[in-house]
């Protein structure tokens, strides 16, 4: 039993007329790889780049979610058997796209130089692996939302194939990972089970009757439909596999939570092949870093991090002990001024995250006291404190000299932190917010 529409292509591609300008051989026969034609006009697209204009073409648009073929024209002296090539350098056919105004595809070119008398015979050639490429995407995505369509109601509402991977955008809430797999085992063995894929020619009113649900709005005179034969009947205008086997294998590689539903990212035949080769070459190369199986590297990466998080606190105890040893002593060696102290100090070889520490030590130690401290190491940054409460205001102060060095930051009048172009500035601008805090104490 075929689940009409379990697919889901823009109507762009479900229907086209029989009319169109540039007659589509790829509606036909997806395997066909090279073609004669004739070249009727050149076109200048807005970003300057020239674009051939075929009577007809094998050469795929993107469309429908599929992107384009790529692949070589040739100019040759007749349509015929007994064509030779031209004098003319063959180009590169780098992108393909449809004139949605009037159905003409146009082949973005490469290396057209010398000038054309047209109309010319031409020989088109399409990238073969690239084409098996797209078809196994596209019709494994067809097998694939026939699958989350039967088995959880989940209709598929856009399909998109990138570079690397492609995905489906599922209409449902949720997807457990029992789900995903076994949405994606039963639709490998649609796969395996090796079923005819067709493409059938119908009016609007003749896909209703053969139970083609979705009618596309844009359906004029006749669709494309393209039926996995006892899965799926689909409108569609993009090109397939003969047979679900040549889909070779559908892996699941990613999901996760979008607008309109769930988006599920896949892969299928020689792409699925070549990126569970690279999956466990890294796997490989992991489970050697750490002398273990390649199934035991989840477990050994979590022992690793597990490790480092206790070293990390490990460090910060250690790191704040000896801010606290440091600000003590600091402190013991500092006199008091107008009934306050002045700590003023440089760290070259100390960054932000210690200087800190050590100014809420400071502060924090006794009851009226002014931290105005600078790291050398990493970012030239200083941090300006107080104690609660007290009449300096470490936010105004700093950004008082930071600003006059050319840097940047503020703060309140109890904690503030900036940073500066250079590390040998950093001297000066303490020595000037203590000469300002020891005046102003004093006054």
């Amino acid at each position: 039993m075929f689940h009409a529409a379990a697919s889901s292509c823009t109507a762009k591609a479900l229907s086209f007329l029989l009319t169109a300008m540039t007659e589509r051989l790829y509606y036909q026969n997806s395997f066909l790889y090279d073609f004669t034609a004739s070249a009727e006009a050149i076109r200048e697209l807005a970003d300057g780049r020239l674009a051939l204009v075929l009577d007809r073409t094998a050469f795929y648009p993107t469309s429908g979610g599929q992107t384009f073929d790529t692949g070589w024209i040739d100019f040759i002296s007749t349509g015929g058997d007994d064509a030779v090539p031209l004098p003319i350098p063959k180009v590169r056919v780098c992108e393909v796209i449809e004139d949605e105004s009037d159905g003409t595809i146009l082949h973005v070119v490469e290396g057209l130089t010398a000038p054309l008398v047209l109309p010319l015979h031409v020989r088109g050639f399409i990238d073969a692996d690239r084409r098996q490429d797209h078809m196994q995407q596209h019709s494994g995505q067809h097998v694939l939302s026939a699958a989350f369509l039967t088995l959880f109601e989940a209709p598929t509402v856009s399909f998109h194939m990138g570079e690397e991977s492609c995905t489906i955008d599922l209409e449902v809430g949720s997807l457990s990972a029992a789900h995903l797999a076994q949405a994606e085992r039963h639709a490998n063995q649609l796969v395996w089970d090796d079923r005819q894929v067709l493409m059938h020619e119908a009016t609007p009113e003749q896909a209703r009757k053969i139970g083609l649900r979705k009618i596309p709005e844009a359906a004029r005179e006749t669709l494309r439909i393209i039926e996995v034969r006892g899965v799926d009947l689909c409108a569609c205008g993009g090109t397939h596999v003969k047979t679900t086997g040549q889909i070779g294998n559908i892996q699941l590689r990613k999901v996760e939570k979008v607008k309109q539903g769930i988006r599920v990212e896949f892969v299928c035949g020689v792409r699925a092949l070549r990126l569970a080769r690279k999956d466990f070459q890294v796997l490989t190369e992991a489970a050697a870093l750490y002398s273990s199986h390649l199934w035991e590297v989840p477990a050994q990466t979590q022992k690793l991090l597990d490790s480092g998080k206790t070293a990390q606190k490990q460090q910060h105890k250690l790191l704040e002990e000896i801010a606290e040893l440091t600000a003590r002593q600091a402190l013991a060696r500092t006199p008091v001024e107008s009934g306050r102290k002045v700590v003023a100090e440089f760290f070259a070889e100390r960054d932000l995250a210690f200087i800190k520490l050590y100014t809420q030590k400071l502060v924090a130690s006794e009851g009226d006291v002014i931290a105005l401290v600078g790291a050398g190491q990493g970012t030239p940054t200083l941090v300006f404190a107080q104690s609660p409460g007290g009449s300096f205001d470490a936010g105004a102060a700093l950004k008082a000299v930071v600003t006059s060095a050319g840097g940047r930051g503020g703060g309140t009048r109890d904690l503030a932190q900036g940073g500066v172009p250079s590390t040998d500035l950093i001297p000066e601008l303490i020595a000037r917010a203590a000469q300002a805090a020891r005046t102003e104490s004093h006054g």
